[in-house]
């Protein structure tokens, strides 16, 4: 400060000497110069100012008609504190020294921006922009901001969450119990493979979530870059310093105070920075920000590269502890600190703001939306609502059970869920189904018979000694209600259109559809009996049983006969109409056992030109590739000469007597059955052998099941898992094997008989 005041003093002394000089200059010429040039340069003036007032008359504004978004009606000054409105004398003193810095700082710097110091706060009243933080409120007094936010900065840091450095170590109080009642840890069941799975997909999911950030980033830079920015480098954003040193923070970094991201000081977006200030000083950067904020150096203490206001900064980096903040502990820098000094630093103010409080319910989660891709079962998106616990899962078409969105709050049968389906998918049209733990509701389209809607109710479930399910111990059905769309080719008065069957009170209500011309329709309702009464007698068809409103009453609807005709339709629709009820329930519980088997898979979708990891492919690949060959080597056995070894035994060129041609036949078909049933044998050894180490490795098992580790089972079942398969394989081998034999064996005598070398066979058997 002693610097900068005699600079400013050395300037304005040479300012006060040249206006001397000119006004000296201008008295001398004014009188040497005649009147009538004096009098053509006023008129000169004033035509010049009446074509500038007329030119600026001409210029229209367009004023916005939006208010801005921060008004004096928003907040009510009557409930603020008096700290708001009014000023301390240690305040005001603080306004004049602030006032007086920024008059030097803008005769010395007239091309930079002025500082922001002292803006009006909401009451119209000027503060110091350092006495809007609290410091009891920044858990970590090394973030420092510039900008006009700076008292929702340093309380917006309060949530905000910090890098992993700068979180403070939270120690948790275990109560430790003697050690006669240490209990056993539980054995760890977790699959460690699904472990691992979890953490890959969640890695994945972050690096594609930062993909999609970079891209989106890129896109937004190649955005800027297409269109050049009027106002690029004129914008000014308040932004939070956290300087390295302390606290375990290895390197300077930003954090942005609205969004809680951090950022190294080395971004490009970070074009310059004009001051810096906490709630004990403010600094000017007086360095060179052509390079942006790469090259700067963050040294608060030096005077040359950051001007400071206020004295009383005795150290070369900022104080960052809660001591350096309370005041000078080191008794070293109290010796050496001089009357002078202690007389000239300045006492910051307390803060004139109250303390923001942030009400915890923003912590709380309420919904989480979880998107797919690529997923087997067409799992598109899962929404979970935390506030009702309702879970919703949505589908892409192709689902096996054509699902489209399932909407449950457990996995449980016979509770509250809502499922949808894609009907063109379906055989049956089936649009929605609704399911409580009495009533079952579901919705039709497109049907031949016509039906939209079936509603069924079910009574309490008669409890069995017996250990039941859904499926051996049904829901008694107490009503159901099927409603029907309209049938052109039937009569109004014909078309059912909503119809009842009270299974427990042995009714069934029908109403049919209404005319066009008539304002009511007609209704039926049936007294559903049994065919015989309680001495076998069959009953006859009464009146009493058929109850019916006609709007037109028709003849042949009086006769008992169409009457019993109809209630033994309806008696088989009745019959099929609870079946389908049935059928429905177990659709429900065979969709709740399919999605639990599919959440607990989490297979993945792959293409059929992927042969690195479709094993259905590679599969069938090995496959062919085993079949060509087999194929192959089947033609090389073919092509062998079965009688070579044997007739190498006879001299060469020598004519096959009938005995030698018997003789031959018979060691290649002897030889050819040992080879058989040598082969047989081998398969049959390997398969015990097989078999024998499994039982071994079972009984080992069994021994030592209670010390095993998570490893070792994993290790056994992968073992049993292999011995069984090639356990099947050899059986599979023995059992082919078995039966191609003989078959082999025939042919080969064949081919005997019919070999032109053993010509004498042909005339023993001809």
């Amino acid at each position: 400060m002693e610097v900068l005041r005699e600079k400013v003093e050395e300037e304005e002394e040479a300012e006060r000497e040249e206006a001397a000089e000119w006004a000296e200059w201008a008295r001398m010429e004014k009188m040497m110069r005649p009147v009538e040039v004096r009098k053509e340069e006023i008129t000169l003036k004033q035509e010049t100012l009446r074509d500038l007032e007329k030119k600026l008359s001409e210029i229209q504004i367009t004023v916005s008609a939006e208010l801005p978004a921060f008004t004096k009606d928003t907040i009510d000054i009557s409930k603020l504190p008096i700290s708001y409105k009014t000023n301390t004398p240690k305040e005001e003193h603080l306004l004049q020294v602030a006032d007086n810095f920024s008059r030097q700082y803008s005769h010395l710097c007239p091309d930079r921006v002025p500082l922001f110091l002292h803006p009006l706060n909401e009451c119209e009243v000027p503060k110091f922009v350092s006495t809007t933080l609290r410091p009891t409120l920044m858990p970590y007094p090394e973030l420092y901001n510039w900008d006009s936010c700076a008292q929702f900065v340093s309380d917006f840091l309060t949530m905000v969450p910090l890098p992993d450095p700068l979180k403070p170590t939270i120690k948790k109080e275990e109560k430790v119990l003697p050690k006669k009642y240490t209990i056993k840890p539980p054995r760890d069941l977790c699959s460690r493979f699904e472990q691992e799975q979890e953490v890959k997909k969640q890695q994945e999911i972050r690096a594609q979530e930062k993909k999609r950030l970079r891209e989106e980033e890129e896109r937004l830079m190649e955005a800027e870059k297409a269109k050049p920015d009027a106002l690029h480098g004129l914008r000014v954003h308040s932004w939070v310093l956290v300087l390295s040193g302390k606290r375990e923070v290895p390197e300077n970094f930003f954090i942005d105070p609205f969004t809680g991201h951090s950022y190294s000081t080395q971004d490009e977006h970070f074009l310059g920075i004009e001051s810096l200030w906490n709630h004990k000083n403010y600094w000017i950067n007086m360095q060179d920000c052509w390079n942006c904020c790469k090259d700067l150096i963050f040294d608060l203490g030096d005077p040359v590269r950051w001007e400071y206001m206020l004295l009383g900064t005795d150290k070369s980096q900022l104080s960052l502890t809660e001591e350096d903040d309370s005041g000078i502990n080191d008794e070293d820098d109290v010796e050496n600190l001089g009357k002078e000094d202690e007389d000239k630093s300045f006492d910051m103010p307390h803060s004139w703001v109250e303390q923001i409080e942030i009400s915890p319910e923003g912590t709380n989660i309420l919904e989480i939306k979880e998107w797919y891709q690529n997923r087997e079962d067409m799992l598109e998106l899962k929404h979970i609502n935390k506030t009702t616990d309702l879970k919703t899962d949505y589908f892409k078409p192709g689902h096996p059970q054509a699902l489209r969105v399932h909407s449950y709050k457990s996995m449980q049968p016979e509770m509250d869920r809502v499922i949808e389906f894609y009907e063109t998918a379906r055989v049956d049209g089936l649009m929605k189904r609704e399911e409580t733990p009495r009533t079952m509701t579901e919705y039709y389209q497109g049907r031949p018979d016509f039906l939209s809607y079936r509603h069924a109710s079910f009574g309490p479930r008669v409890k069995k000694l017996t250990l039941s399910s859904a499926e051996s111990n049904p829901r008694p059905i107490v009503k159901i209600t099927e409603r029907f769309f309209r049938n052109p080719a039937k009569p109004a008065e014909e078309d059912v259109a909503e119809r009842v069957f009270l299974v427990a009170e042995e009714r069934i209500q029908l109403r049919y559809h209404c005319r066009e011309d008539h304002i009511t329709a007609s209704k039926r309702e049936f007294l559903r009996r049994t065919e015989v009464d309680s001495k076998g007698n069959k009953i006859i068809m009464t009146p009493d049983m058929c109850i019916s409103f006609e709007v037109e009453p028709m003849e042949h609807t009086k006769k008992l006969l169409y009457q019993y005709e109809a209630m033994m339709h309806l008696k088989r629709e009745e019959k099929l109409s609870r079946h389908q009820v049935w059928e429905s329930e177990l659709e429900v519980l065979e969709i709740l056992k399919l999605r639990e088997e599919e959440e607990a898979a989490h297979t993945l979708t792959i293409s059929i030109y992927d042969t690195k990891r479709n094993e259905k492919s590679k599969e069938y690949r090995e496959a062919m590739e085993r079949m060509m060959h087999e194929e192959h080597l089947r033609q090389v056995e073919t092509q062998l000469d079965y009688l070579a070894p044997f007739l190498a035994q006879l001299p060469p060129g020598e004519k096959l007597t009938c005995w030698q041609a018997v003789r031959l036949k018979d060691e290649c078909l002897s030889d050819f059955k040992q080879r058989l049933i040598n082969k047989a044998n081998l398969i049959q050894a390997r398969f015990e052998k097989e078999t024998q180490e499994l039982q071994k490795k079972q009984q080992w098992y069994q021994e030592n099941q209670v010390t095993l580790t998570p490893e070792d089972e994993d290790l056994y079942l992968s073992y049993c898992s292999q011995a069984m398969f090639r356990i099947r394989i050899l059986e599979q081998r023995l059992n082919r094997h078995k039966e191609l034999a003989p078959l082999k064996y025939l042919a080969l005598e064949e081919k005997l008989y019919k070999d032109p070398r053993l010509g004498e066979l042909q005339k023993i058997f001809a």
